[in-house]
């Protein structure tokens, strides 16, 4: 966003630029080649701190860098997204300066140090491909998407007269006795709706299109309430959401967003809650479309209660099944509780440098490789079966 402000001389205008939360935290710093830069640490002086001398052999430009600067400088090699290595700061040194990382980037990006890879894929091919026309189209086109970005930095006073209000009831013993309760009966109500299946099918079928709208429309509520809750379990731990909005993800995807970011100055507990608090309102709802279908009779209510009630519950099992690969709330949850906050990314690249090696040099893998390896295996094996099952599913609806 930029921003179009006085200068300090009162004379004229400048212009500033702030990035926007969703998209900011999600880009991932590429430092150049190693062949391009060196690293040197200084003597200690008389406080003891550890003070080290960055070279672009290229320009022959020098940074100073201090001892967390320098890890930051270690983890930017250009998998890892700046949420991963504002976690791995936290985890390293106890506690997070929202600055560090800004100003650091400005200061290696000034320098020629280091670039900014595009957030996805499909933005990163693009890039690559400038020169085609169709290409320069199509990433203009997902330019101007992203930046239909609708946020508000103000949002924490009203998820905080929320809490206040009656917010702080749903992190209380009874919610979670009243979820218990509710997912019982939902499966209770998955036994009746079960023998009225076919009915349940007809329904839909009759009104196919209202179906898909109110189906839609449902779960469109869901992502406003999933992102709700992970702000209301921000405030409830004392931590400020930085901020919530609308945005275009990866250009094409429209979705709501809450910067949580601050959860990280909190406790294991308060980020893991604040992870599982997302997911839980799929299974709060899945489960009362279920119990409020099974007391209807056959319609089109019915049809989409029931069918809005699947959709919630997998969306329940996928944003908490951490092995695919996908950092989502599962994954955080995960990586807390084992406290290797980077896990997706170190895996990768051992599976891409590591483990060759070491199978080459005939080693036999340590307990923290063995941990990586049973994370890659189990999201390959995870998402191979995904792709299995839905093709299965397709083959067999079109021979039927």
């Amino acid at each position: 966003m930029e921003l179009l402000i006085r200068a300090a001389d009162g004379e004229g205008f400048e212009t500033q630029e702030l990035p926007s939360g969703a998209a900011y935290r999600q880009l991932r710093p590429q430092r150049i080649p190693d062949s391009q830069w060196e690293v040197a640490e200084l003597p200690a002086g008389v406080h003891r701190t550890r003070t080290f001398v960055l070279k672009n052999r290229n320009t022959e430009r020098y940074l100073m860098l201090s001892e967390p600067e320098r890890f930051l400088w270690d983890q930017m090699d250009g998998s890892a997204k700046l949420q991963d290595i504002a976690a791995a700061y936290v985890m390293r040194y106890g506690a997070f300066d929202f600055e560090i990382i800004p100003g650091l980037i400005q200061k290696l990006h000034g320098a020629e140090l280091l670039t900014l890879r595009p957030i996805s894929r499909l933005r990163e091919v693009l890039a690559r491909n400038r020169s085609n026309p169709a290409a320069r189209a199509a990433e203009a086109t997902l330019h101007a998407l992203e930046r239909l970005t609708v946020s508000s930095r103000r949002s924490h006073d009203v998820f905080e007269r929320i809490h206040r209000y009656g917010g702080f009831l749903l992190f209380t013993p009874a919610a979670v006795v009243v979820l218990a309760v509710l997912t019982v009966l939902g499966a209770r109500a998955t036994v009746v709706l079960w023998k009225e299946l076919g009915q349940i099918g007809e329904s839909l079928g009759d009104h196919a299109v209202m179906a898909i709208v109110l189906v839609k429309a449902f779960f469109w509520l869901t992502v406003v309430l999933h992102q709700m809750m992970h702000a209301l379990a921000c405030v409830h731990y004392g931590r400020r959401v930085r901020e919530f909005g609308f945005t275009m993800l990866h250009g094409f995807i429209p979705t709501f967003y809450a910067d949580v970011t601050d959860i990280f100055m909190a406790s294991r507990r308060a980020r893991i809650v604040n992870a599982l608090a997302g997911p839980l309102v799929h299974l709060f709802l899945g489960t009362s479309y279920l119990v409020w279908a099974s007391h209807l009779g056959p319609g089109l209510l019915q049809g989409c209660l029931a069918a809005s009630a699947m959709l919630q519950l997998q969306s329940f099992f996928v944003s908490l099944y951490p092995f695919c690969f996908l950092e989502m709330d599962g994954y955080h949850v995960l990586v807390d509780s084992i406290g290797m906050p980077t896990l997706n990314h170190d895996a990768m690249a051992f599976v891409r440098h590591g483990l060759w090696r070491r199978l080459g040099r005939g080693r036999w893998l340590r307990r923290l490789e063995f941990i990586y390896m049973g994370y890659f295996v189990l999201s390959l094996v995870s998402v191979v079966a995904v792709v299995w099952i839905t093709l299965a599913i397709i083959v067999r609806a079109v021979q039927s």
